[in-house]
């Protein structure tokens, strides 16, 4: 789960976020398995749009062909790795999947009734972001499971894959700050 990141590389969009929280993607950890060259088609999730929309929108950017940009990025980047998965072996899964656990989940309302609602303004007087996202992590059977301490490896479970090599979860959400389009890299 995702809100707008305020940055100064972003100041001037993210301007109406919507007051919950949303998706900001289904990503395999560190999978090797993945697809580049699948394109992202947007009519393999037509039925998903209304749903895409509202809770997984590019808050960074008000255009909604941002959006559609933002879904493309996160398809060929995760959903292509993903897709190892039965579960999410197309467009349609793993989009319509990552909406179902959203939905699921219910992070988004439990955090409301706990107070924790977004916002675009700091916390009393605060000059840095309290929280601008969530991790869970995942089994490949997509259930959720405790999540490492960051500098650990990803938890293993007993079950091995092909070659002994150990079964490893799926995060929603990276560690730190996310922008979508990635900044350019500078080198020092």
């Amino acid at each position: 789960l995702t809100h707008c990141w305020v940055a100064q590389e972003v100041a001037n969009n993210c301007e109406h976020p919507p007051d919950y929280w949303t998706i900001h993607g289904l990503w395999p950890d560190k999978s090797g398995e993945c697809n580049r060259s699948w394109p992202f088609n947007p009519d393999e999730i037509k039925g998903l749009l209304p749903d895409m929309r509202l809770y997984w929108p590019d808050v960074l950017h008000s255009s909604p062909n941002h959006s559609v940009h933002f879904w493309r990025h996160e398809w060929e980047k995760h959903g292509t790795c993903a897709a190892q998965l039965d579960a999410l072996n197309s467009q349609r899964k793993y989009f319509g999947k990552t909406l179902d656990l959203y939905k699921e989940l219910a992070l988004n309302s439990t955090l409301q009734k706990l107070g924790i609602k977004p916002s675009i303004s700091y916390y009393q007087g605060e000059k840095v972001q309290t929280l601008g996202q969530i991790e869970l992590c995942l089994t490949r059977d997509l259930q959720l499971q405790d999540c490492p301490e960051p500098g650990e490896p990803a938890p293993q479970r007993r079950e091995a894959g092909p070659g002994g090599t150990p079964i490893l979860g799926l995060e929603i959400c990276e560690d730190g700050p996310v922008f979508y389009p990635p900044p350019k890299e500078t080198n020092h």
